[in-house]
Formats: C-alpha cells, sequence, structure tokens
C-alpha cells in the first residue's frame, strides 16, 4: 500500500525558502508494511545520529534499532502506549533513544536531552535523504523498555523514532487519517523568534 504522490507532498508554507530536506520533511503515521529498510539505510541513519553535534563532545545518548520482524522490534513495539500502538508497528524500523543521564562514575550528563534531540534530527534528515520518513514518539513505557534490552539504571529510554516508508492514509482510522493529511502548521516566525536584532 503505497502512497501516492500527493500522499507525499507534504511541503511547508514557510516564511522564507528552505532546503528541500527541511521543506518537505514531516512525520507520518501510514507506514507501508511491505517495505524494508536496507543495511546501507539503517547503518547511513544510524551513522547521522551518531555525528550529530554534542555538547562538549560528551555524546549522552545511545540507540537501540530494530527492524520489523526482529526480536528487537517486536520488543520495542510492545513497549509503545496508546496511540503510538495502533499504527507504528507497520514501519520499517524502530530506534529507542536512550539517555546517558549519569557517567558510570557518577557524574551527571546534564545535557543529555538537548544531544538526543540533535542525533534524533540528523537521524531524520539522513533517513529523508534515503527516501524514508520518521515519526518520532514520546508515549513509550520507559521502564519496560528498560527492562526489555537490561539497559542499567544510568540509561534511559527517552523516546522511540518509527522509520518507513509511507503509505496511504486509508489504513488508518478516520481521526488518524484526517490527521495524516492536514495541512502542516507551526507557530508564527514572530511568536518564536523573541528577540531578534
Amino acid at each position: 500500500m503505497t502512497a501516492t504522490t500527493d500522499t507525499l507532498s507534504r511541503s511547508t508554507d514557510s516564511s522564507q525558502p528552505l532546503v528541500p530536506l527541511l521543506e518537505e520533511r514531516w512525520s507520518p503515521r501510514s507506514y507501508d508494511e511491505t517495505a524494508t529498510i536496507s543495511d546501507a539505510q539503517f547503518d547511513a541513519v544510524l551513522e547521522a545520529a551518531r555525528w550529530a553535534a554534542s555538547a562538549m563532545n560528551h555524546q549522552p545518548r545511545r540507540f537501540v534499532a530494530g527492524r520489523r520482524g526482529t526480536e528487537t522490534f517486536a520488543k520495542i513495539n510492545e513497549n509503545l502506549l496508546g496511540f503510538n500502538a495502533a499504527w507504528a508497528f507497520r514501519a520499517s524500523a524502530l530506534v529507542v533513544g536512550v539517555l546517558e543521564t549519569v557517567t558510570e562514575d557518577g557524574e551527571p550528563r546534564p545535557f543529555a536531552q538537548y544531544d538526543l534531540g540533535q542525533s534524533l534530527a540528523a537521524l531524520t534528515v539522513q533517513a529523508h535523504a534515503e527516501g524514508l520518513h520518521v515519526h518520532q514518539m514520546a508515549g513509550i513505557d520507559a521502564e519496560g523498555l528498560r527492562a526489555a534490552f537490561d539497559l542499567p539504571e544510568r540509561f534511559l529510554p527517552y523516546t522511540v523514532t518509527a522509520i518507513g516508508t509511507v503509505a496511504d492514509p486509508s489504513q488508518l482510522d478516520e481521526k488518524a487519517a484526517e490527521r495524516e493529511v492536514a495541512p502542516r502548521t507551526r507557530l508564527p516566525l514572530e511568536e518564536v523568534v523573541l528577540v531578534k536584532e
């Protein structure tokens, strides 16, 4: 159930021209459950995350990544909450974004959330360059994921990112399908930028 050109065309209504990868990026929920992600694509998106900017180069982020059909994917999928569980199982891959909250010596990692965000933004742009789309989710069972992958206490599962190929929104329930094709919106620039000189 691959998407049509109209389904894929979700460009921004930006006030300034952006690079095409940013103009065209959006977060679908309708994925083609027959599409796969190649080894090269999977390695590329994770490598992009690895090379993202990092405060003081501490790199307090880790990932648990599984392709559909693997035990890792199944464990991640079992720990999605609410609405996310209704659609994410069709994605080609699921990636848990993990914060390193403290070092092995107990030193705090105060910028871990910032660093993880940077790395997932890089992953997202690389995925789009690979012809894929991602959807990031906060509705997860963090403790369930920690137990499923036997993660040490200093590692906190924080998000899950679905990666795959867009499919027609008709496979979603009515409410989700409407959201899938609704216009993309953001707060106006004047509201987001508090000071600009």
